[in-house]
């Protein structure tokens, strides 16, 4: 049996729940109603606000930014300035929801509500600002791409510092941050190496950390106020020269690095030093413009000595001179320590080298002028690498005319037509690239199978030739020993970015070297230093033109067991 006590204050307690129910159920239909009037109120005042004070502003943005306007529901017919023709300005639909959803964080004073209509605006201007804002990364790229671009190859002998100047640079510049140099730094102390941390920004494998020394050719990216560089970083053992000339044919200025300290220039500049054949093949690969920069001036045996630089110019001088190089115009030489970065973004102090009055390392580069490039001249875009990345991707330096989205262009030499789908400028994707970029192509219409190192990416309307046979001028430099060079010497061509054994079918004529003219005498052999016109054959179709007409793609040198023998240009085509 239930108890009456019980039963009496579940009752009472029933009753009391039902009034607080009841109580809190009017409170919020009054917030409600409330809110309600609140609501209203403000978008009252925020409408007429809107009407009367910000269209002016409105008008002014809609106009600067061009903004087409379709007629729709609620939208306001604007006068111009000349009363004639009026623009339209239109209110979406849901501006009303957007407005109610603003005035839910107004105050309740007027002061408050003012202070919500500066910062609330109609969608339609909203998005005039977004596709504003979404226009300024493209306005970027073109501030970017007013830049001149050059390529830079760093050249020299093994351990003459170019890795060490390289990182040096891209830390000076920003590219690189204290957190990474201080890793580097104890990896190089761990493994009892402690001067070559800056060279590992640059040789990123753990080969070339463990060796010491650049076996693929290092690519990097820093700016100048006026220029946007990409360092080419050579391998400098011999070893690894076919690596240095791939490097040096993508290159529009070199920096020759040359060892100050005691024994090391000698071992570089001696017969078969790679300073030497560098420099040659750097002159045959069409770098116009060198920096000699006369790198470990800080070294104990050196210390800054006027004499040891002075030494060091004048033995190169001569040699610059017979590879072909005008001294004055197109060689400069300065000193610096890579390690330390002394001389290299600022001028050094007096009190460090009180001889030197020239310029630093930076303004060096910033200053040198190269030949202006053909934007509107036939594309031509040697491929260096492919590779397959949500389609076929080449690489490659654009050495004539210019690529954009959408453009139709061929492969040769097997004449496969494509269709460019994405183009990207170091690592930013661009619409648009001239000569002398590096650029990485998304190409459809082609699988990465069939795409060699070598070929080239090229104009429909004039396409590149391909040959297997051609006419050039050689020079001989220096050939092994006990070798003679006649009809069916072997080597391996070196033209662009093509690698091709090759074999020399006829020599046609001798040059006089005095007199610079085709001697009469029919040649059967020529000796080293001589200058000769020949038939050269490729086992493969290959990618050139006559250096008379191009002199990136008709430039080349000729190479053998390691060695480079000649140097040449093409006079001729056959097919």
């Amino acid at each position: 049996m239930a108890c009456p006590l019980l039963s009496a204050r579940t009752s009472i307690q029933r009753r009391a729940f039902e009034k607080s129910d009841q109580r809190r159920y009017e409170f919020q239909q009054r917030r409600i109603i409330s809110s309600a009037s609140l609501i209203k109120f403000h978008y009252s005042a925020l409408n007429h606000i809107l009407q009367f004070t910000e269209m002016d502003n409105i008008e002014e943005d809609i106009r600067a930014l061009q903004l087409d306007s379709s007629a729709e529901d609620g939208k306001m017919v604007v006068s111009n300035e000349n009363g004639v023709e009026p623009e339209e300005l239109v209110v979406p639909d849901n501006v009303e929801e957007d407005l109610r959803d603003e005035s839910h964080t107004a105050s309740h004073t007027e002061e408050d509500a003012d202070l919500q209509t500066e910062h609330s605006e109609p969608k339609a201007v909203v998005e005039v600002k977004e596709q504003a804002s979404a226009a300024e990364p493209i306005e970027d790229e073109v501030e970017k791409n007013k830049k001149r671009h050059l390529n830079a190859v760093f050249i020299g002998h093994v351990d003459a510092g170019k890795s060490t100047i390289g990182g040096q640079i891209l830390y000076l510049s920003g590219q690189v941050d204290e957190r990474t140099i201080q890793k580097y730094e104890k990896e190089a102390k761990d493994k009892s190496r402690e001067s070559w941390y800056m060279a590992y920004i640059m040789d990123t494998n753990a080969e070339e950390r463990v060796k010491g020394i650049t076996v693929e050719v290092g690519r990097a990216h820093f700016e100048t106020e006026t220029t946007r560089f990409t360092i080419l970083d050579a391998p400098g053992h011999k070893s690894y020269v076919p690596n240095m000339i791939s490097g040096a044919s993508q290159a529009d200025i070199g920096v020759l690095v040359i060892s100050a300290r005691k024994g090391e220039f000698e071992t570089g500049y001696e017969r078969g030093g790679q300073t030497r054949e560098h420099v040659q093949l750097a002159k045959t690969l069409g770098v116009s413009k060198l920096l000699v920069v006369v790198n470990k001036m800080d070294e104990p045996t050196v210390n800054w000595s006027k004499e040891r630089y002075d030494e060091i110019e004048s033995k190169m001088v001569p040699f610059l001179k017979s590879s072909g190089y005008n001294v004055k115009k197109d060689i400069q030489f300065l000193p610096i320590s890579g390690l330390h970065g002394t001389n290299m973004q600022t001028r050094m102090d007096k009190k460090v080298c009180p001889w030197w009055n020239g310029q630093c390392l930076f303004e060096a580069l910033d200053a040198l002028e190269v030949p202006p490039r053909d934007p509107n001249g036939p594309f031509r875009m040697p491929i260096i690498d492919k590779f397959k990345d949500m389609g076929t991707v080449v690489m490659g330096k654009v050495e004539s005319g210019s690529v954009r989205e959408g453009n139709n262009l061929v492969i040769m030499p097997n004449k496969v037509q494509v269709k460019v789908l994405a183009i990207y400028c170091d690592e930013d994707k661009v619409r648009t690239a001239g000569p002398g970029e590096n650029l990485r192509v998304r190409l459809s219409g082609i699988e990465e199978e069939d795409i060699l190192s070598g070929f080239v990416l090229s104009s429909i309307e004039k396409p590149i030739p391909a040959v297997n046979e051609f006419v050039a001028q050689l020079h001989i430099l220096e050939l092994l020993d006990n070798a003679i060079f006649t009809a069916g010497y072997k080597a391996v061509l070196h033209i662009h970015s093509v690698v091709e054994e090759c074999e020399i079918i006829e020599l046609m004529q001798q040059i006089d070297p005095k007199t610079r003219k085709p001697m009469k005498k029919k040649v059967l052999f020529v000796k080293n230093g001589a200058v000769v016109i020949c038939r050269i054959q490729v086992s493969n179709m290959i990618c050139i033109e006559k250096f008379s007409d191009f002199q990136q793609l008709g430039r080349f040198t000729l190479r053998t067991e390691g060695k480079t023998v000649a140097i040449g240009k093409v006079t001729d085509l056959r097919a």
